[in-house]
């Protein structure tokens, strides 16, 4: 019970130390609170690279080299409180889970647990059996992996045990990053225990330290939002017949039983080689490319040493590197303007040729050229889509509803492609891109704003590393055909690319205990909203009405653009504005305004302050 009670105080003070580091100035927390973060992190550490002989004690399987070893997974005694199918659900975030896993802040209680998560475990197997349906003589087996997140080992071991319980066999994977688990499903390769029947990420993306969650895959590609509610209903059915001595003994089993596995030695080898064959089989392709990589602490570190330095890349300036789960130097987000900043300053420091940055688990990412140009949102998109479409003429680009009218233009009237724009949400839009291609419309590229891209090439799979791998293509063979040297191949490509001179993004609150809605939902309320803004913008010969439009109302008038929409899953109505000029996006605004106020509970603030200035 004593080092039980290390544990806690431990994790504890961490999340103090780090609720207040938030508070300082960035040179304060660099010399006042680093020091103490160091002392807490090395037992936290330790734990991520399963080197706490303690804690995990490893025993070499049969064949070492394999990469292969049993281990014992080992959790903390736990009581079992009651969690109702209510609060299962409210751990979906779209075709995700989320949940806080790690007490410290401060209106956040802890609702992803062990138990829980041992079900939502559990509860993917039963999902899978009745998908794959196996003879009696092969167990299923599945495939774990986590980001850099303190709570990340804990919740591996419970995924193990509900996976274990199920009576599946168990591959842990460690640290990875979310694509090389699809990919693990994907992979015939007997030494690493490939292909997975399913496997399990476990990873928050980009948001605080204190939460995690999960994504699960099969070799059709990830699941859907129908999927993930049927999962979580059955888990809340499986955790009402949990005993404290059933999962004691499950536990017990489980410790001799589980398999540990280097996986992402396969994962990078196949980026290594991509780059290679663009390059005409040439070893070191990138020899005298200097690019820079920004992991955000996260788990894209790799990038730099297993992939870019065997293809003769230098990679000195390279930052964030270590697996880290405060986060302690950005977010790990591409969308992030600190992060971007952050590359963008390395690459300026270090007269780099390219930056690269990847948010946590590596499923996004984006790219700086040497002048210090940020290649993210419609820029990303452009450069990806001026590649697909050397490579697939005509092809459609599907993307998500926000990118901005220049875009359209440029990949329509430059590049001699499609420009397809759909819903909001990364899954919508790689399903809307399969779609297309099922009813015979050619599409090679779904990616959105945030920096998920994925290519029919790679399985509709939204990989971060792998959208960086085109780029690295492209500059590769650039270089072995003799055209060019240096990111300038990249930023010619995006020549043409018309920008907003002004845009921004205004979040407007629904108060779902406001009295307006009348005891309705959220989503109806802000239905209501669009609709009465569209018969305004109907009456209003300045404004007109996107023609085809798949998500909430988009607007044209004054030069530029507004669109205003429902989000995914919170009581928010996002409103995008594009415009040539500063008061052309304050007109946009006042047409909006001129509709909302009559919606009492719709909270118009960021808005109001937004015309005003």
């Amino acid at each position: 019970m004593a080092a039980m009670s290390g544990k806690i105080v431990q994790h504890g003070l961490v999340a103090h130390c780090y609720q207040q580091d938030r508070q300082l100035s960035p040179k304060y927390r660099k010399d006042c609170c680093t020091p103490y973060r160091q002392n807490f992190l090395p037992y936290i550490r330790r734990k991520l690279a399963w080197t706490d002989i303690s804690t995990m004690q490893l025993r070499t399987f049969s064949n070492l080299n394999r990469g292969i070893f049993y281990c014992n997974a080992t959790s903390s005694s736990t009581i079992i409180p009651t969690v109702d199918k209510s609060s299962f659900l409210k751990l979906q975030n779209g075709s995700d889970i989320r949940g806080v896993a790690v007490d410290g802040v401060e209106g956040e209680p802890i609702n992803l647990t062990e138990p829980v998560t041992e079900a939502i475990a559990a509860a993917f197997v039963a999902w899978l059996l009745d998908r794959k349906k196996p003879v009696a003589s092969r167990r299923l087996k599945v495939s774990i992996g986590h980001d850099s997140r303190i709570s990340a080992q804990k919740l591996q071991d419970a995924v193990s045990r509900g996976l274990f319980g199920a009576g599946i066999d168990v591959i842990q994977y460690g640290l990875a990053s979310t694509p090389a688990m699809f990919n693990s499903t994907l992979t015939k390769n007997e030494d690493f225990l490939c292909p997975a029947d399913g496997s399990i990420m476990i990873t928050a993306s980009h948001l605080p330290y204190n939460r995690n969650g999960f994504k699960f895959f099969t070799d059709a590609g990830g699941l859907g939002k129908v999927d993930i509610k049927d999962i979580l209903e059955r888990a809340a059915d499986i955790y009402k017949n949990f005993t404290d001595e059933g999962l004691r003994d499950t536990e017990r089993r489980a410790a001799q039983s589980v398999k540990r596995v280097d996986y992402m030695t396969v994962y990078t080898s196949d980026l290594v080689e991509a780059v290679r064959k663009a390059a005409g089989n040439i070893e070191k392709p990138l020899e005298g490319f200097h690019i820079i990589v920004d992991a955000g602490n996260g788990a894209g570190g790799f990038f730099a040493g297993k992939v870019l330095e065997p293809l003769g890349a230098i990679t000195s300036g390279s930052q964030f590197l270590q697996p880290d789960g405060l986060f302690p130097n950005h977010i790990p987000n591409p969308e992030d303007k600190e992060a971007m900043k952050a590359i963008t300053q390395a690459v300026l420091d270090n007269k780099a040729d390219l930056g690269i940055i990847f948010d946590t688990d590596v499923d996004r990412s984006a790219a700086v050229d040497s002048s210090g140009r940020e290649f993210n949102r419609n820029r990303l998109i452009a450069l990806v889509s001026a590649i697909v479409l050397e490579e697939h003429p005509g092809t459609t680009i599907v993307t998500d509803s926000v990118t901005s009218d220049g875009l359209t233009t440029f990949i329509e009237k430059k590049l001699g492609g499609r420009h397809h724009r759909f819903k909001r949400g990364y899954k919508n839009v790689i399903d809307e891109a399969i779609r297309l291609n099922s009813v015979g419309e050619e599409s090679y590229l779904a990616i959105e704003t945030s920096g998920h891209g994925a290519l029919k090439e790679n399985n509709w799979l939204d990989d971060g590393a792998y959208l960086m791998v085109k780029l690295l293509n492209k500059l590769a063979s650039a270089k072995a055909s003799g055209v060019g040297k240096g990111s300038k191949v990249l930023t010619d490509l995006v020549d043409g690319l018309e920008e907003p001179a002004f845009a921004v993004e205004l979040r407007l609150k629904i108060d779902q205990n406001h009295e307006d809605l009348k005891g309705g939902s959220f989503r109806a309320y802000g239905e209501a909203v669009l609709q009465h803004l569209e018969n305004i913008v109907a009456s209003d010969p300045k404004l007109k009405k996107a023609p085809v439009n798949y998500e909430g109302l988009r607007v044209s008038g004054f030069g530029g653009w507004f669109l205003l929409r429902l989000s995914l899953h919170d009581p928010v109505l996002p409103l995008n504005i594009e415009a040539p000029s500063n008061e052309d996006a304050v007109m946009l605004g006042l047409a909006v305004i001129s509709a909302v106020r009559e919606f009492p509970a719709l909270d118009t603030t960021s808005l109001d302050k937004f015309v005003q200035a």
